[in-house]
């Protein structure tokens, strides 16, 4: 039998970050892009290099905004029609990282296979399939702790009380939940959800669904990978950084044996001479006369 691969020879990375919420942005975000490229979404670009993608039936919208006006990096809407105002929400910014904004692109693409009334469904309370705590549980059931130091909001924070989810009680304005921070849902890491190292933001009826995608990709204990030297794609001070250990030389087959014992060379026989013998070598015959 040949052996197994090494999933560490496919590790983008030499070093692992830990918690994975201290990582941040990597150079690319062709991760994220992929899901809904390949359900056939369509993709066109400006002159600074920003991308736009709009969903086959045009009520889903996706910017990738490098060169946009804000830190908005990921700007994500869905609209019952498409000239009417969004129906949903959501921005990741320039440092989030990718991999959470794939986890939510993934969702949103099996979501979109399902028709409008999955990429459309709006959180209900006290409903078993889209009830807004359900977007919270992966958090707790990974020691997220509940901090209630804010009025007019739930938070929950890891359990190093470096990064948190706020979610806001009451009415708010539709057009600033869109365009502001200052919306239902809000993701950060740092010290601060006022001062965050990167943070990420959804509307009121963003379907909770996908936000458990999100919330689940950010609690899930595994490290993320990253390259030590890429100082932009962790948080410096804060992260915690283990070397990736390069991949173990495969073990030798029993064929990789047999073949390396026909390449020794033979040994020539020793001669054997009694330790402590007084007796002498016989001579050596001279050469003939």
């Amino acid at each position: 039998m040949s052996p197994q691969p090494d999933p560490r020879n496919d590790i983008d990375g030499d070093v692992y970050v830990t918690p994975r919420h201290l990582a941040a942005a990597t150079l690319t975000g062709d991760p994220a892009l992929v899901p809904l490229l390949d359900l056939g979404w369509d993709l066109q670009h400006d002159p600074l290099g920003n991308v736009y993608m709009h969903a086959p039936d045009r009520r889903v919208s996706l910017g990738y905004l490098p060169e946009g006006q804000d830190d908005g990096l990921w700007r994500i809407n869905a609209y019952k029609d498409p000239f009417d105002p969004p129906t949903w929400g959501v921005c990741f910014n320039d440092r989030c990282p990718t991999e959470f904004v794939a986890a939510f692109t993934i969702a949103l693409a099996g979501a979109y296979e399902q028709g409008p009334d999955a990429y459309l469904a709006r959180p209900v309370a006290g409903n078993d399939d889209h009830d807004p705590f359900l977007a919270v549980v992966p958090l707790l059931q990974r020691e997220w702790q509940i901090d209630r130091s804010r009025w007019g909001a739930f938070v929950v924070q890891s359990p190093e009380g470096l990064a948190g989810l706020q979610f806001t009680t009451g009415r708010l304005d539709p057009e600033t939940e869109l365009t502001t921070r200052e919306a239902r849902w809000q993701l950060w890491a740092g010290t601060s959800i006022d001062r965050p190292a990167w943070y990420a933001t959804a509307s009121t009826d963003t379907p909770v669904a996908l936000l458990r995608a999100v919330t689940q990709c950010v609690s899930d204990p595994a490290p993320l990978p990253r390259w030590r030297q890429d100082t932009y794609s962790y948080i410096e001070g804060m992260a915690q950084l283990t070397p990736i250990l390069p991949p173990s030389p495969p073990a030798p087959t029993p064929l990789d044996i047999q073949r390396a014992a026909s390449r020794r060379p033979a040994a020539l026989p020793a001669t054997s001479v009694p330790r402590w013998s007084t007796t002498s070598r016989p001579a050596l015959p001279g050469p003939r006369r």
